[in-house]
């Protein structure tokens, strides 16, 4: 699904971004760590290449040498995902397809990638990633320490699912009452692609997770969405506009012919 089809909710949460888990996490760490440490090594020995033919105090290629490991280490993380990419991401992240966003889905700012580098600290190096790991475990958005604090999470922006096979949505027996009635006429192609993207995922989401979720993206559709009872399911008002947009532009998955 291309950026123009992602959808926000009014949380700025986009559908189409599940949180990442433990394991890709892990693995983009540990591809961020292996580039740091490259590029340590590769300064070290410039470096001391170049200490080594100059006549200099002790003390100023020690210091240096530590002002040049304290950039690598935390101004690798807050410079790639402040700036590169559209934000939140390093290239660990990118490899894994992974970006870090605000709780609310907004792209992250500076502070929100310092606070996550010092909360590194305790993730990472105090704990050798044990906080990092259990916190993401026990926490309900896989949010490590520094996520918490930073009021981050991280998201996968790349799934295995596949979100191009044509899918046919039918009108809910519960909603065939109001069937002609339901008014689709003021949906763009990206509010139809956000409720398909919901419908889609709606079975590996909890009935309250699920309920919610729905009801933000109706509420969000707001006047463009028309003819659908407050009574009904958020659930079944969804994929009775799907089945609605569908019908009306008489096409396998109701996106090739509509406007």
């Amino acid at each position: 699904m291309g950026a123009d089809a992602r959808f926000v909710t009014p949380e700025a949460v986009p559908l189409d971004m599940p949180e990442a888990t433990v394991g890709s996490r892990g693995v983009a760490v540990l591809v961020d760590w292996m580039l740091q440490g490259l590029l340590l090594l590769v300064l070290f020995i410039v470096g001391g290449a170049a200490f080594e033919s100059a006549s200099l105090p002790e003390w100023v290629p020690v210091t240096v040498m530590l002002i040049t490991s304290f950039l690598v280490v935390f101004g690798y993380p807050v410079a790639f995902e402040t700036a590169w990419s559209g934000g939140g991401r390093t290239p660990g992240k990118a490899l894994m397809g992974l970006r870090v966003v605000t709780v609310e889905g907004a792209p992250i700012r500076f502070r929100h990638a310092a606070i996550r580098a010092a909360l590194g600290l305790v993730d990472f190096a105090l704990t050798s990633g044990f906080a990092a790991v259990v916190s993401c475990l026990v926490s309900r958005h896989n949010q490590r320490l520094g996520d918490f604090v930073a009021g981050t999470v991280v998201r996968r922006e790349r799934t295995g699912a596949d979100t191009s096979t044509a899918q046919r949505f039918v009108m809910p027996d519960e909603a065939r009452r109001i069937a002609a009635s339901v008014d689709t006429t003021g949906l763009r192609p990206r509010d139809y692609s956000a409720i398909r993207t919901y419908l889609l995922r709606a079975d590996s989401l909890s009935a309250q997770r699920r309920d919610e979720i729905g009801r933000q993206l109706l509420d969000a559709l707001g006047g463009r969405l028309g003819g659908i009872p407050d009574d009904l399911a958020p659930r079944v008002a969804l994929q009775a506009a799907a089945a609605s947009y569908q019908d009306r532009h008489r096409t396998a998955d109701g996106l090739t012919s509509a406007p």
